[in-house]
């Protein structure tokens, strides 16, 4: 059973990690998120969920602004062909819906099977905005936060110049 917001929340009580959210209608795109997130101070993201062709999961998140060219991106991080994973698959691994992808999603992924890779000029913000595992809200968290609460997740993120 994926994990739900109140235990997304728990364990960031349980860091110590401040979060600050926000509740709104739910945002399926970049564009979306522009015309409804009003004045959400910080960094906004999009956030990839891919599959390369050797069977490998990744988790790139980035400036919601960033072009992304797939074939770039993967002699970047040093991945196989990627593509974009199947909604179910996106289930089955993180336990979220397609529009809701988050890098919060991986205290679902217990066995550990996405390799994470953060903008590194998004983690240079002082704050970052993601969806707490459903798209109906928005979480604020410290650069530092993400990184403390993904490392509780099992995962160490690679930061890449994107």
């Amino acid at each position: 059973m994926p994990a739900t917001e109140a235990d997304l929340f728990d364990r960031l009580a349980e860091l110590g990690v401040a979060v600050e959210t926000v509740r709104h209608p739910p945002l399926f795109t970049v564009a979306e998120s522009k015309t409804l997130r009003g004045e959400l101070a910080g960094a906004h993201s999009k956030n990839l969920f891919l599959k390369d062709k050797k069977g490998a999961y990744w988790l790139v998140v980035a400036l919601e602004d960033r072009p992304i060219d797939l074939k770039v991106l993967r002699g970047r991080i040093g991945a196989a062909h990627l593509s974009f994973a199947s909604a179910e698959r996106l289930r089955d691994v993180l336990g979220v819906e397609p529009g809701s992808v988050t890098p919060f999603a991986l205290i679902n992924d217990t066995e550990r099977r996405v390799t994470v890779v953060l903008d590194a000029e998004m983690m240079q913000a002082g704050v970052l905005n993601f969806h707490p595992l459903a798209n109906t809200a928005t979480t604020a968290i410290s650069p530092d936060g993400l990184l403390t609460f993904i490392r509780s997740c099992g995962h160490e993120p690679r930061v890449v110049a994107l």
